[in-house]
């Protein structure tokens, strides 16, 4: 009869927080890209058409001191 052996786990590899920390700034720091420029959109260059967009966006853009009406 053949013997069960214990399946030891995957150790998880050990990422520093020094070398986390640039990449989280450099998305961190694109994200607030895209948003500034996706709440900044009034339609004239909109890929899709109508309000959507604005209307996805609509409180944050008031949050982040865009005027929309």
């Amino acid at each position: 009869m053949p013997q069960a052996t214990a399946a030891v786990p995957a150790a998880l590899p050990q990422i520093p927080v020094t070398a986390l920390a640039p990449w989280t700034v450099f998305f961190s720091l694109l994200t607030v890209v895209v948003l500034f420029f996706v709440g900044a959109e009034q339609g004239a260059f909109s890929v899709l058409e109508g309000t959507l967009v604005h209307e996805w966006v609509h409180d944050a853009r008031h949050v982040m001191g865009y005027p929309c009406h």
